[in-house]
């Protein structure tokens, strides 16, 4: 136990959650409305979209792939689903089945055309973004949804705490939909002969096909479950904006990206833990956060996020190196 604890100290997510607690301190220290309830759960359920994309994206870099195409899926999935929710009684378990699996069908071409044509994901990811994308705007003619069922509108919730103003508090699908991402997520990962695989195919991708890894159909399930968590995602995105638009999604690729990276994961596969996305998920919504209440103007978030990215990822590569030497000592 007390070396799990000695080894915990050394990790990276360790560092990265001393990070977020000291700026989560000094944004309350600055702004006694980012410490308060309502703060926060607006930033719980305002994030929830992109902590969901997160848990996806996380398998897929693990695995040594990338996939940038995932909110140009979820915008699919989001359109395709409420518009027939608008015009049929299929309920929630009917707009989740269309939105999950229709992300995994387009998660799935995605793995297809790396798994087939041998091409660079990134490569494979833009293209599909800009066509899934692009598809969708010649259909939509970027026509928005404003009228949703209300059944959909009012949503699941369940009031747990009602303060001294009669402010309730409640666990909404939001909520729900950022922990099951996660839960998943994390058995998917940890408890499961599958992630092991997911790891192994990441750190060696060669020595993971000699040894009798299935890479095709495993890439068919990382790309696939990527797909189906976005088109779930888009479900608790439309719940919470009231409303759907073709074009409000795409664009936000990069910050769902930088969250799993500053989490620890690695770009070139292998590396990567669930505990670590959800902090640095954490870092980015702060940091955001806490500049708008800062009265900081909003041109300068996309410059202090970036910074901060730069500097996460730098001390990472630099304490990998030192890993490595380390290794390469011993082993001399």
């Amino acid at each position: 136990m007390r070396e799990m604890g000695r080894g915990f100290a050394r990790s990276h997510e360790a560092r990265l959650l001393l990070v977020v607690v000291v700026l989560g301190g000094f944004l309350a220290l600055a702004t006694p409305s980012f410490a308060s309830l309502q703060n926060l759960v607006d930033l719980l359920t305002s994030n929830a979209f992109s902590g969901m994309l997160a848990a996806g994206l996380l398998v897929v870099l693990v695995s040594g792939g990338i996939d940038i195409s995932f909110t140009a899926t979820a915008s699919v999935a989001q359109y395709a689903a409420m518009t027939v929710a608008n015009h049929s009684h299929i309920g929630w378990l009917g707009v989740a089945a269309i939105g999950a699996g229709l992300g995994s069908l387009l998660g799935l071409f995605n793995a297809v055309l790396i798994g087939t044509l041998r091409l660079s994901s990134i490569i494979v990811t833009i293209a599909t973004l800009n066509l899934f994308y692009g598809l969708l705007m010649f259909v939509t003619r970027g026509d928005e949804i404003f009228a949703l069922p209300d059944w959909f509108v009012n949503g699941a919730s369940w009031t747990v705490y009602t303060d001294a103003q009669q402010a309730e508090y409640a666990i909404t699908l939001p909520m729900l939909g950022l922990v099951f991402a996660f839960a998943l997520t994390a058995i998917l990962l940890k408890r499961s002969n599958i992630g092991r695989q997911v790891y192994a195919l990441g750190s060696n991708a060669d020595a993971a096909a000699r040894v009798g890894i299935p890479v095709f159909r495993l890439n068919l399930l990382i790309y696939g479950y990527m797909g189906l968590i976005a088109g779930l995602a888009s479900l608790v995105q439309a719940q919470n904006a009231q409303s759907v638009s073709p074009n409000a999604l795409v664009g936000r690729e990069l910050d769902v990206l930088a969250a799993v990276v500053l989490g620890g994961a690695s770009l070139t596969g292998g590396v990567g833990s669930v505990f670590g996305t959800i902090l640095g998920v954490m870092l980015l919504a702060f940091l955001q956060n806490g500049l708008l209440l800062l009265g900081v103007p909003s041109y300068w978030s996309p410059c202090f996020t970036g910074a901060v990215i730069l500097v996460a990822v730098s001390l990472l590569a630099i304490e990998r190196r030192r890993q490595q030497g380390r290794v390469r000592r011993v082993s001399a």
